[in-house]
């Protein structure tokens, strides 16, 4: 009896350890699959196009534009505050610490390997050295612009901004806007115009900072929708190789554009958090807008920012009961029944691209089926011949 209850243990003791050990190499298997899953992840976004890829399918038309809508409204509001209740008047300064912070920001991401690589054949340094360039112009012009000009000032001249893209893109990519695009680009563009017609004043020397804004923020939102779409760039990669450049032009245009008497502002906690949270804005509406721009295009993103300002005036009324005048709210109305014609075009010619393109595998793919067919009808006679 003591014996058998010996071996009984003997045996229990040998199940419980081979299933102990099946246990074990089951996780250990699957703690390999995770890993295994995770390092391909890490090797995916840690390679351009891989990081390409996965930009394009998290962040659609729809997503980045919507993305870059509600930065967009936050830093005007956070702006407002900056400029207005804390006093900081000096435009290209507060441009130099958003651009630091955003470069702060992104070599954190860099020493935690999750920034995405450059692409393997890499753009040449001209045209990274050029878009350095047109960004420290086209954002510091802006605000020089926004500090001595008004808001309707500003969106007026943001009119101007359409056309100097079409012009500019048929010079430097061939590219042709339809008639009907054209037709309602210029609806969007008067009803803008009558929206923002009450708030026109305007410095000279504002005006003229305006003049000089224009061709730059153009050929700005060309050179990053273009790099992104046709050089497998990523936003952030393209972000951390051109923000050293842009940041050494805002020094330079510093002493030239901004008033004396940075040292005696009030750096206190309250307003350098406040300038920090500003800074934190700029480099999500940077991120948010290189997104958008590769997602779409230079137009339809100069078409968002009308959008906004048109969805800031008539909200305010509805929401706020501003009276901005009769004639705001319907250049305003206007220029949303513009915008939706603009959008059902570019969905239309979307579509047709897509049934193009499926057409064209389709064409391709025929002649192997009846290939394949045919080969398949003779196999089949010479089957039937032998077994005859």
């Amino acid at each position: 009896m003591l014996c058998s209850r010996k071996m009984f243990n003997l045996f229990v003791s040998k199940n419980v350890r081979k299933i102990l050990k099946r246990k074990d190499s089951d996780a250990g298997e699957k703690g390999k699959a995770l890993e295994d899953l995770r390092s391909s992840l890490f090797n995916e976004l840690r390679s351009s196009e891989g990081a390409r890829r996965y930009q394009q399918r998290l962040c659609g038309p729809m997503v980045a534009l919507t993305f870059n809508f509600l930065v967009s409204v936050g830093i005007i509001l956070m702006n407002k505050l900056v400029l207005g209740k804390v006093g900081f008047n000096y435009p290209i300064f507060l441009t130099f610490i958003h651009y630091v912070v955003s470069w702060f920001l992104m070599a954190i991401l860099n020493t935690l390997s999750m920034l995405p690589a450059p692409p393997t054949k890499a753009s040449r340094l001209s045209s990274l050295f050029a878009l350095g360039v047109v960004m420290s112009l086209s954002t510091g012009l802006a605000n020089v612009s926004l500090k001595y000009n008004s808001v309707g000032f500003y969106q007026m001249a943001k009119i101007a901004v359409t056309p100097s893209i079409v012009v500019a893109e048929f010079i430097l990519l061939r590219k042709k806007v339809s008639f009907q695009k054209a037709l309602a680009l210029t609806v969007v563009s008067a009803g803008v115009a009558i929206a923002t017609v009450t708030d026109v004043q305007f410095h000279f020397f504002g005006a003229c900072m305006t003049l000089a804004w224009i061709v730059p923020s153009a050929v700005n939102k060309i050179m990053w929708s273009s790099m992104q779409q046709r050089e497998n760039w990523t936003a952030l990669a393209l972000m951390w190789k051109t923000t050293p450049i842009t940041v050494f032009f805002l020094v330079v245009m510093m002493p030239w554009l901004d008033p004396p008497g940075i040292l005696s502002f009030k750096w206190d906690v309250g307003n350098t958090s406040i300038i920090l949270m500003s800074a934190l804005l700029g480099f999500l509406l940077q991120w948010s807008g290189a997104l958008a721009l590769g997602a779409t295009s230079a137009i339809t993103h100069v078409v968002l920012g009308q959008f906004k300002t048109c969805v800031i005036l008539i909200g305010g009324y509805l929401l706020f009961g501003s009276n901005p005048g009769i004639t705001s709210i319907c250049g305003a109305i206007t220029a949303l029944m513009g915008m939706s014609v603009y959008t059902y075009l570019n969905l239309h010619n979307s579509e047709q691209h897509s049934n193009k393109t499926v057409s064209k595998q389709a064409s391709f793919s025929s002649p192997k089926s009846k290939l394949s067919r045919e080969n398949g009808d003779t196999h089949i006679g010479n089957d039937a011949a032998e077994s005859v």
